[in-house]
């Protein structure tokens, strides 16, 4: 496979990635940040996997239930066809509880005629550290493993389980089922229990589905990506991941390889102000109630990113025994990058919790703890915002004075006055609008390089940075400005390749960067469109909508070259900006309906 052709489906309390011909190579349980039951995504060999094989004549085809997170996969040969209808159980048990199992259901409907597949069941639990025993039982299958840690799944079918173990081939000539549970069943399931779970999951995921407004274009788009962010929460927290998986390479067989089955404070509240704007109000509540259990006392910094359960130590180590992706080592596990500072993430926060409070002023939660936030959030930045940063790329090594980490130590005086207005606290904003005007000045002055003609990535620097374009859709500079206009052109001119944009062109902790980060891509389309050259904008979105995978999903980075995803995957980073773009060109298309109607 030389493309990430997977689908996901989750349950918001772990995930699995599905190949598009039906096998399960990557999965954790019980939560999305466990060890691995399926790895084959970073090891062909020692990784694991669930796969249903079918003789060669078969055709497969693979899509979505429309509007949900089921995948169904098709196999027919002539008269011959079944499919497997993939998803793990979400559904409201209850008046306000869910109920979401670490279980995968793979519903196996017969369509017509005589069709016969053979399963390949081969879990390598913790990670693939130890060998995994399975052994056939009366109900079940069971698979264990006495490494480091002593770990069991169970297997329930209504097939033949001798048959299922030994790979023989069965024939299908009624609906059947295989649900993989963490945890041993209380009560036998049943092929009828399977499918009232997988009509029940498809309700749940139509009604959520049907809060997502309906745009007059991209609408699809829009959907799906909404669908894989929700997909990338974790219910018993409101945290958010910034991906489903760890070690997928930027570049294949280099080492820029990290586990992204954390929430970072920027990534996941850039995806919650998105959701908020679709009309997902629980999810904002949620991960702000997350924010408001982390906020550390008044005189402790706010880490980038902490674990799904508010873990605050992501201690990272290498698992030198898998070979990882494509042979791209090494394969981490954690991630060091927790201990960095990055003074931009107090922008973003307060951007979100202002949104927030804008939305719901009148019935917000813990109104006097955010207020109290925000004190202390501006208390933070005015200590620190002169100081250099690691930045939002992460630089593992030296610290700079970075612009977008500027204009963000802006953004959270900025959306603090705001908050401050709101709440009729007019007596720090006098305060507050001096330290505010402050950095700004200080941006203007030391962020611009006339030689360059454009903001730079760095006080000082000549290199360009795509996340500058960021600065007018967080408002300090308007679209229109000249400074502004020439900031995207030039970054066109130096970041752009065959439409796809470089992060940054300068030489890191790991050399040159050599793939495109998808994110950046949208906001270059994003700044392209409000400068006013909209035509090429959507030609360009347009473009890059035809590099997702056959689902509609994108990973972290695309390849310039070949054009194929690489990263860590789905990225909730790449579905927001998706998003974000797909609502200005609806809103726009609307308008000029409007308009021509008037005419």
């Amino acid at each position: 496979m030389d493309n990430l052709d997977y689908g996901i489906i989750g349950n918001c309390r772990s995930a699995a990635l599905v190949s598009k011909t039906g096998a399960i190579e990557w999965s954790c349980l019980p939560e999305f940040d466990s060890s691995s039951v399926f790895a084959k995504l970073l090891d062909e060999q020692k990784g694991g996997s669930f796969s249903i094989q079918v003789a060669p004549d078969y055709s497969v085809e693979q899509r979505y239930k429309k509007h949900t997170a089921i995948l169904i996969t098709r196999f027919s040969e002539g008269e011959n066809i079944f499919e497997v209808h993939d998803f793990m159980p979400r559904y409201l048990k209850g008046a306000n509880s869910y109920y979401g199992p670490p279980e995968i259901a793979r519903f196996i409907k017969h369509i017509s005629g005589k069709p016969s597949f053979s399963v390949q069941y081969d879990p390598r639990l913790a990670y693939a550290m130890g060998k995994t025993h399975t052994y056939v039982k009366k109900k079940f299958i069971v698979s264990l493993t006495q490494g480091e840690k002593f770990e069991t799944v169970f297997l329930y079918t209504s097939f033949n389980k001798n048959a299922v173990v030994e790979g023989r081939v069965m024939e299908v000539t009624e609906n059947g089922y295989f649900l993989l549970a963490y945890n041993e069943k209380i009560f036998q399931p049943s092929t009828r229990k399977v499918y009232l779970d997988l009509e029940r999951t498809k309700v749940y995921w139509l009604n959520w589905s049907n809060k997502t407004p309906n745009y007059k274009k991209y609408n699809a788009q829009i959907n799906r990506s909404a669908i894989t962010l929700k997909l990338l929460t974790y219910n018993k927290t409101g945290a958010v991941l910034a991906a489903a998986t760890t070690s997928l390479p930027e570049t294949i067989g280099e080492v820029r390889n990290w586990d992204y089955r954390f929430c970072w404070i920027r990534d996941a509240s850039m995806a919650i102000k998105v959701m908020a704007d679709l009309g997902h109000t629980n999810v904002a509540r949620r991960y702000l109630q997350f924010i408001v259990d982390l906020i550390p006392d008044k005189d402790e910094k706010l880490q980038i990113m902490y674990g799904i359960n508010k873990e605050k130590k992501l201690t990272e180590k290498t698992l030198d025994h898998l070979s990882g992706y494509k042979g791209s080592k090494p394969v981490r596990v954690g991630n060091a990058a927790y201990e960095q500072k990055q003074n931009d993430i107090y922008g973003i926060l307060m951007d979100v919790l202002y949104e927030q409070l804008i939305k719901h002023s009148t019935d917000i939660e813990n109104g006097e703890e955010l207020w109290g936030i925000t004190k202390g959030i501006v208390w933070i930045v005015a200590k620190h915002w002169e100081e250099p940063d690691k930045g939002i790329w992460e630089f593992r090594t030296e610290d700079r004075h970075f612009t977008f980490s500027k204009v963000l130590c802006w953004v959270a005086i900025d959306r603090a006055i705001k908050v401050a207005r709101i709440f009729r606290k007019t007596r720090k904003i006098e305060k507050w609008s001096l330290l505010e005007q402050t950095i700004k000045k200080d941006i203007m002055d030391n962020a611009w390089n006339e030689e360059a003609g454009a903001f730079t990535q760095s006080y000082g620097s000549p290199n360009l940075d795509a996340a500058v374009l960021l600065m007018e859709s967080y408002g300090f500079i308007p679209a229109r400005d000249p400074k502004f206009i020439s900031t995207v052109k030039a970054i066109e001119r130096e970041l752009s390749n065959d439409g796809l944009l470089y992060r940054y062109k300068n030489e890191d902790d790991f050399g040159l960067p050599s793939s495109s980060f998808t994110i950046c891509t949208f906001w270059f389309i994003n700044s392209l469109f409000k400068i006013g050259e909209e035509e090429k904008a959507m030609a360009l979105f347009d473009r890059l909508l035809s590099y997702s995978n056959h689902l509609g999903l994108f990973s972290e980075d695309i390849d310039f070259k070949t054009k194929r995803l690489l990263g860590n995957f789905p990225q909730a980073y790449s579905h927001l900006a998706l998003i974000e773009c797909a609502i200005n060109f609806s809103k726009k298309a609307t308008e000029q309906q409007v308009l021509e109607s008037m005419q």
